[in-house]
């Protein structure tokens, strides 16, 4: 057979798997790893409700823990998933709970606690999860606080958190210098309450004030959990809310409740926690972009409906952001950002392209302009909030960089089909200057090498746990999108990417990384989708259809890569990613060959 027969079966093989993955309710969920992390914050977030309360959790405990015990790395370590190499942050975070669970009977228990605890010692223990995080204490005090409430660490060497801050008003937070990134509130508010409960400072004029602080911050703390009980649909931020007011003797606080509530709502049936409840929103947006043209025309109405229906149409209690972002889930706990407003723009207005009906204008109007406003005023644009940046999870990036050009280009084109340059027109003339800042961003951030970071995705067996491949792929789409493929930038990060094609036709997170059926997937799709005129070499992706064809017949596709990267760098695996990556991929893949004339 060819290989436009080879790769175009492939691609109805996938497409049919990515429609079979439709919900009943008309639109994509996908399915998120079970994550160690969370189950061992969970079992650690009940067990310290039960202690202190009348409340009482025995099935859950045991069945997280057992789940835990059997997906123990050789090593004696944990990773983040069960695909994932173990690190000190999850290893500490099982450790800990399993010694707070320590009458779970059997010598398999006490086996693994002490191979668990030569895996931290060797590791380097408290010293290399401080070394790990750096300045950002987003994940190193809540990691030690749980350890410290199984007795592991001191509290005297766990530093205090800033929580009467949050007393002030939401659009200051910004300019005070918080140690943690802007999603992290509960935590600043939950962890510093119960690090002064444990120890209250010295000095006795900040004691009092953080005393004056405790009520009011807690309000805080309920105002904006979401009616879901978990903020942001997170398993571990949500447990060390519960485990820190838990730990204050506060086991009934209605935060702790919902808490709780939310735990027992997303256990699933294996005993274990996943690190969110869903991407239903993403993944959506993914799954419609990945077929393009071929998607079944039944589903365009209904699919408009709904992702319709997810846009914030009020100020977010979380963040404050104004109407108008996609968050990443139709959850309650999501929050609006700057990659799930791009994707859901995009395939709103391809659903229309498609025959939908033209997306409400104002829908339009107020993603876009939502988008305009949170460019950071170092011309890219962060996930969440404006302006913190201190943070790696709060600056700019490449990658949200990418996507929200291509989304406010084709905004600007639906909404001003006729104005091809700056005018007078002030909208205009706005889309026109954030294109020139995020451009000149982009320039900026291409490293040495050709390539960009993304902040999202990562490869683990990359150096720093980096992946280009994803960055770099995702800034060319927006570089044809907006007509500057033949830039210097441009042809840097096409020379980069051919090059860092692996031996055997596939692609990873970079040279000598190993290749991987979503890596391949967002190599292949930017590549074909250049312009004719950029010059692709015929057999670079002759060779990357090849190994994506084959890939798709080992069935790949059924194990996904752990390449997607959490709040503070947490690695997940989703169901959905090789399925919506490699129809995208493979359809643009058969246009190209379809298109190209190759050695006969």
């Amino acid at each position: 057979m060819s290989r436009l027969t080879d790769c175009h079966n492939s691609y109805v093989r996938l497409r049919t798997a990515l429609l079979a993955e439709l919900s009943s309710d008309g639109h994509w969920i996908g399915e998120l790893s079970s994550s160690a992390l969370s189950t061992a914050t969970a079992v650690m977030a009940l067990r310290q409700v039960q202690n202190r309360s009348t409340q009482r959790f025995p099935k859950l405990i045991a069945e997280g823990v057992h789940w835990l015990l059997t997906h123990q790395n050789p090593d004696g370590g944990w990773g983040d998933t069960i695909r994932s190499h173990s690190n000190i942050s999850t290893t500490m975070l099982v450790h800990a709970t399993l010694v707070m669970c320590r009458d779970f009977p059997g010598e398999h228990a006490e086996a693994a606690r002490s191979r668990a605890e030569m895996y931290v010692q060797k590791a380097g223990g408290r010293p290399a999860l401080l070394a790990r995080y750096g300045k950002d204490h987003t994940f190193s005090i809540p990691i030690l606080t749980h350890c410290a409430l199984a007795g592991l660490v001191p509290w005297s060497e766990i530093p205090r958190l800033p929580f009467e801050l949050a007393c002030l008003p939401a659009n200051l937070y910004r300019f005070l210098r918080l140690p943690v990134v802007s999603y992290a509130l509960p935590a600043l508010v939950a962890i510093g309450q119960v690090r002064h409960y444990q120890g209250a400072p010295w000095f006795l004029p900040v004691r009092w004030l953080r005393d004056l602080a405790r009520a009011p911050s807690l309000r805080v703390l309920r105002k904006i959990q979401p009616a879901s009980g978990g903020y942001l649909e997170a398993t571990p931020l949500t447990s060390f809310v519960a485990m820190s007011l838990a730990a204050m003797n506060q086991p009934e606080h209605p935060v702790v409740r919902s808490a709780v509530r939310f735990l027992e709502d997303s256990v699933r049936t294996d005993g274990s926690w996943p690190i969110d409840t869903n991407l239903a929103t993403w993944g959506t947006s993914l799954a419609i972009h990945a077929l393009g043209p071929d998607l079944p025309k039944t589903l365009i109405s209904q699919l408009q409906n709904w992702l319709l229906s997810q846009q914030w149409r009020e100020t977010h209690p979380y963040t404050n952001a104004d109407p108008g972002g996609w968050a990443w889930t139709n959850l309650t706990g999501g929050v609006p950002d700057a990659d799930d407003t791009p994707g859901a723009l995009l395939a709103l207005m391809h659903l229309e392209r498609l025959g939908g009906c033209p997306p409400a204008s104002e829908a339009l109007n107020l993603g876009s302009d939502w988008l305009l406003d949170l460019q950071n005023r170092d011309g890219g644009w962060p996930t969440f909030c404006r302006g913190w940046g201190l943070l790696p999870f709060d600056r700019s990036a490449a990658d949200l960089t990418a996507h929200a050009l291509r989304a406010l280009e084709r905004v600007r084109g639906t909404r001003f089909p006729h104005e091809k340059e700056p005018t007078g027109n002030p909208s205009i003339r706005r889309f026109y200057a954030a294109r020139e800042r995020g451009l000149a961003y982009l320039a900026r951030a291409q490293r040495s090498d050709g390539s960009w970071l993304p902040l999202w995705f990562g490869n683990q067996d990359a150096p720093g746990d980096e992946n280009p491949t994803y960055g770099t792929a995702r800034v060319l789409l927006a570089l044809r999108d907006l007509e500057v493929w033949k830039s210097d930038m441009a042809r840097r990060g096409i020379t980069w990417l051919l090059n860092s094609q692996n031996t055997d036709g596939g692609f990873g997170g970079g040279s000598g990384t190993p290749s991987s059926l979503e890596e391949t997937s967002w190599a292949v799709e930017s590549l074909c989708s250049l312009p004719p005129e950029v010059g692709i070499p015929w057999e670079k992706v002759d060779r990357a259809l090849a190994w994506l064809t084959a890939s798709v017949d080992r069935e790949d596709w059924r194990s996904p890569s752990p390449i997607g990267l959490y709040f503070a760098k947490l690695w997940y695996f989703e169901k959905l990613y090789p399925l919506v990556f490699g129809v995208a991929a493979l359809r643009r893949g058969c246009d190209w060959l379809a298109n190209q004339q190759g050695p006969a």
